[in-house]
């Protein structure tokens, strides 16, 4: 069979396929320490719809069949990438790798100067990922006004800081 992997911005026939891919790919978190909202709490159809109107939703398709998504959002100079899931049936087989390069290139063409974001820095399909894409953890003396920022609300959710780091990688 051959296998078309497009990435493009969501469309409405999109969103519905989104929160089955998001409680799927939060089922991996299931044994590693981490808070019930990392694994329970899901994004709401008519966030998705949001996201999708404001264009900071970008899917991947895998035969014109959502697969994956990715939200993204402007801060200054750089691009942060919120959220990344692949459904795991789909696992391991270059879309969460294909996304980020493709937003990588998307916001150099749009002029950001780095993407960030933050993430676990003991799972492995977190900071390790991550890191093999090119991205770098940052001190805490690197982090920018709004990765502090995003460390203090994750960690008013339960989401240990000693156990996240933001992460950043340059476009120019």
């Amino acid at each position: 069979m051959n296998l078309h992997l497009e990435i493009i911005l969501a469309q409405p026939e999109h969103l519905c396929a989104l929160p089955n891919i998001e409680r799927s790919a939060a089922q991996l978190f299931v044994g590693w320490d981490v808070p019930d909202c990392v694994i329970y709490d899901q994004t709401s159809l008519e966030e998705f719809t949001e996201l999708q109107h404001k264009q900071r939703l970008w899917v991947a398709l895998l035969n014109k069949a959502a697969v994956g998504f990715a939200v993204v959002e402007p801060e200054g100079d750089s691009l942060h990438l919120e959220e990344l899931d692949v459904d795991p049936q789909f696992g391991r087989q270059g879309i969460g790798s294909a996304i980020v390069n493709f937003l990588c290139e998307w916001a150099t063409n749009q002029n950001y100067c780095a993407m960030t974001l933050t993430t676990y820095s003991d799972i492995p399909w977190n900071a390790p990922f991550y890191q093999k894409l090119g991205f770098v953890m940052l001190t805490d003396a690197q982090l920018t006004e709004s990765l502090k920022l995003r460390a203090e609300i994750e960690d008013s959710r339960g989401l240990k800081s000693t156990r996240r780091t933001g992460m950043r990688k340059m476009l120019k």
